[in-house]
């Protein structure tokens, strides 16, 4: 099976922050998931290049707007890499294969007779680089006018444009919204955002105009290059370009569309879940199976804002805590697709509780006591040997599989991560119940069981967890003795339990609990090595 997975692609006029580094290691996190579950994935992100908002950015840097593009791109991409994402292909909108993309799909609208000529009058945001009605703005107390739904500045502006028949849509896209996929998930997630963009289509949809003149650092119009396409025409068609398009007609193209999942956020969805299908629609293509769109991140509980100087450095967030916790610390604490805070204590709260305690903790007792009892060497345990308490724990760690792939299918990236965790919790339970420091002077054999038991728990969760926590999730395979070919670490390998007789050597700390340095300053964990260590 293809498994065809895109995050949104970033404006370069600037650098990135948290918020991207949040959707790069959600979408990461699905990638490598569908991995492991032999899936044939192909995981698409980049950047959005066009646009009058680069075109300034640039000016007032006295630099070309492409020269713009190509030092901020580099920036993006070097994001990705440091947080680890596993993707294909970074797509950039200047690439040539995508202005004949964006060409060939205007082309089929036009075909279609669904783009016309006209002029347009409105209020322009150049930030948001959409067009506001009247009544979508408002007049702030400094006399200037503002988009009243993303505080953004708007300008009068009139000129030619092309439009394209948005109108003639709301009747199949609200069709699309209340129809399920075969796997009975909506198309458009999580369901508020999906009510969200049903109550917009409801009120009535306006052409859209989707072509410039004022400025031409954008794909010209097909036959009228004093036209440059409206950038959202051209943003979007970039999941049409990583998939062949326009060749329909390629074994790459049939494999890869339609997406199974644009992971976007919030602010984005109406781009995502309204304009994009009704042009898909247009062209006679068919629909994305799942448009998900994830909230925003606070800065202890503030929104992050260069005046109020709150916003961080993803570098620094990995440099202090590392790269797996991090991973983790987002995964964890929020609820995919609602808002979300962070901070430093928050950060060191779940690392110090579910890494370094949890997980951590479980994973050294468990291999320093078959290391000291029983000569490192996993023992021979037979069905004959478990008992009821053994059994409902290896049903519970077995049943971990189902509950993540349900949670991943709705991008619920939380539910799968709690999955994982309470198994964890269970476990921890078991191993104080069941005492086998006691249990080595009053019953070895039983010693030898509830350990194994224990030992076999922590390969099957720790190989969901690589998708989660890369690294850090392998090296504990590593001290489990698992072996390291990926046939060894994939969920098809859940059924098979760890061997008896692998020999273990003594485990050291992938989890230490973090310690504030000395200067009170964030830093690295205690006994790590490097500061983006995963794990530190």
């Amino acid at each position: 099976m293809t498994f065809y997975l895109t995050t949104a692609i970033a404006y370069p006029n600037g650098t990135p922050h948290i918020g991207h580094a949040y959707e790069y290691i959600a979408a990461d996190t699905i990638a490598r998931f569908k991995r492991l579950d032999g899936e044939d994935v192909f995981f698409m992100t980049g950047t959005d290049e066009h646009g009058l908002k680069m075109q300034q950015t640039a000016q007032k840097l006295g630099m070309s707007a492409r020269e713009l593009a190509d030092v901020n791109a580099a920036k993006f991409r070097d994001l990705q890499d440091t947080l680890g994402s596993s993707y294909d292909r970074f797509i950039r909108t200047t690439d040539p294969d995508h202005t004949a993309a964006s060409q060939a799909l205007w082309q089929r609208m036009a075909d279609a007779g669904d783009i016309y000529l006209d002029s347009y009058s409105g209020w322009y945001s150049v930030r948001d680089e959409a067009y506001y009605a009247e009544d979508e703005t408002e007049v702030r107390a400094d006399g200037e006018r503002y988009a009243t739904a993303t505080g953004t500045p708007v300008t009068w502006t009139e000129e030619e444009s092309y439009f394209f028949r948005l109108s003639n849509y709301a009747d199949r896209l609200l069709e699309w919204y209340d129809t399920p996929g075969e796997d009975g998930i909506s198309p458009v997630g999580p369901d508020v955002r999906r009510n969200e963009v049903a109550s917009f289509v409801r009120s009535g949809l306006k052409d859209l105009s989707i072509s410039r003149t004022t400025f031409d650092w954008g794909i010209p119009v097909p036959g009228d290059d004093k036209h440059v396409m409206y950038v959202w025409v051209d943003a979007l068609t970039n999941y049409l370009t990583g998939a062949g398009f326009p060749d329909v007609d390629s074994e790459r193209f049939r494999e890869l569309w339609p997406a199974d999942v644009h992971i976007i956020g919030k602010d984005i969805i109406r781009f995502h879940s309204v304009y994009w299908p009704a042009f898909l629609m247009s062209a006679g293509l068919l629909l994305p199976r799942r448009v998900h769109a994830h909230g925003f991140l606070f800065n202890k509980g503030e929104k992050m804002s260069k005046s109020v100087g709150n916003v961080v450095d993803p570098y620094d967030l990995v440099a202090s805590f590392g790269l797996d916790t991090l991973r983790f610390f987002l995964l964890r604490e929020i609820s995919y697709g609602q808002d979300g805070s962070y901070s430093a204590d928050s950060i060191i709260g779940r690392k110090n509780a579910d890494l370094a305690n949890e997980y951590g903790n479980l994973v050294q007792r468990s291999a320093t006591m078959v290391v000291k009892n029983l000569d490192g060497v996993v023992p021979t345990v037979s069905a004959a040997d478990l008992s009821a308490d053994d059994r409902d724990l290896l049903d519970l760690a077995e049943a971990a599989l189902g509950r993540a792939r349900a949670a991943v299918d709705r991008q619920e990236l939380h539910r799968y991560v709690e999955a994982l965790w309470s198994v964890l919790g269970e476990t921890n339970r078991y191993f104080s119940a069941q005492q086998p420091w006691k249990l080595k002077k009053e019953d070895p054999k039983r010693m030898a069981t509830v350990l194994f038991t224990a030992l076999e728990v922590l390969r099957q969760i720790s190989i969901l967890a690589q998708p989660i926590m890369p690294e850090s999730a392998g090296r504990v395979l590593d001290t489990l003795g698992v072996a390291r070919e990926q046939s060894a670490r994939t969920f098809a390998a859940l059924d098979a339990p760890l061997p008896a007789g692998t020999r273990l050597e003594a485990p050291t700390p992938i989890f230490p609990r973090y310690e504030a340095p000395a200067d009170g300053v964030a830093g690295t964990s205690a006994g790590t090595g490097t500061a983006a260590g995963a794990g530190a």
